[in-house]
């Protein structure tokens, strides 16, 4: 008899434990998604996404404005210049966007390439950024979108910082200065792939 009860009361927290632990296993991964492994993503997600507008984006030069239709309906990779002057890193990073789109082979085709300047630049000064780069898209950002990105990094946004931007207008990925072109190609690909738009 006295048997009888205790394998009961095994029996009742077996199944209390069975029902219970999924639930805290599932609020625990919940609460820190960094302990999932299955994140194939190099890239850091801005969760949620950052929507823009196309107001938000204007020409910088007269080759900008002139192609801005050509932002509609593609993939953008967005080279952020947050400062006056576009140092080492940063033009280091327009260099590996233009190399990382020609590794891109027939999807090409599908993304186009941007710098977004961020503050008031002489055309001079900002003339030496790019140039021998002709088909780089130059940009310039409303207040409203500097104020955007500027939330991603909490106000300090690097020299160098890359950003995808889903052909919506969506603001979804962000690589930090320094980023590896094969790892934002990774990416770039795989959304590509499962993406019904651009």
């Amino acid at each position: 008899m006295h048997n009888q009860k205790n394998k009961n009361h095994i029996l009742i927290l077996v199944i209390f434990g069975m029902s219970v632990i999924p639930f805290l296993i599932a609020w625990g991964l919940k609460e820190n998604p960094q302990l999932l492994n299955g994140q194939t993503n190099k890239g850091q997600l801005i969760t949620p996404p950052l929507t823009t507008e196309r107001g938000d984006l204007s020409g910088f030069d007269r080759f900008s404005s002139d192609n801005m239709s050509e932002l509609s309906g593609h993939w953008l990779l967005v080279n952020i210049i947050p400062n006056s002057d576009c140092n080492e890193a940063c033009i280091e990073a327009i260099h590996k966007t233009k190399q990382l789109r020609l590794m891109l082979n027939k999807e090409l085709t599908r993304t186009r390439r941007v710098a977004l300047v961020l503050k008031n630049v002489a055309p001079e000064t900002a003339d030496k950024w790019w140039q021998d780069d002709p088909t780089l898209l130059r940009i310039k950002a409303s207040d409203a979108l500097i104020k955007k990105v500027t939330e991603i990094k909490q106000g300090n946004i690097p020299d160098g910082m890359l950003l995808l931007m889903d052909p919506l207008g969506n603001l979804m990925m962000q690589y930090e200065p320094g980023f590896n072109p094969y790892d934002v190609k990774s990416d770039l690909m795989h959304l590509l792939r499962i993406s019904q738009i651009g």
